[in-house]
């Protein structure tokens, strides 16, 4: 959970940091503005990030390949219609090693995992 918001949070940063030029009443800016809100924790992430999510792939598509897809996963919900079945596959199996890394007492190297399953594919 920390790992994903912390992308969250670098995703906010750099959001923010190319939308700081825009004008204060700028759609996107505000858009923006919601994302760093719920990096800061100040809007919850599992309320407001997904209608922020959707916001943006719906409004700002151009946007959508920036966002980080571990945070679709993560975020669940509506945000998952922005994954492919391959890629819902990839995250599946990583939860399933994940569980299977916690009965044995183990700490799944989830980066390491995730570069191997995706190889497979």
């Amino acid at each position: 959970m920390q790992h994903c918001r912390e992308q969250f949070r670098d995703f906010s940063k750099t959001l923010m940091t190319r939308t700081e030029s825009l004008a204060k009443g700028d759609s996107l800016r505000a858009l923006a503005l919601s994302f760093d809100r719920i990096a800061r924790g100040e809007d919850d992430i599992y309320t407001d990030g997904p209608m922020a999510v959707s916001r943006l792939f719906t409004t700002y598509p151009d946007f959508a390949p920036t966002f980080p897809r571990e945070l679709l996963w993560f975020l669940g919900g509506d945000c998952l219609h922005y994954l492919a079945d391959e890629e819902i596959a990839v995250f599946q199996q990583l939860d399933e090693l994940r569980r299977e890394a916690v009965t044995q007492g183990e700490v799944l190297d989830f980066q390491a995992a995730r570069a191997k399953l995706m190889k497979s594919k």
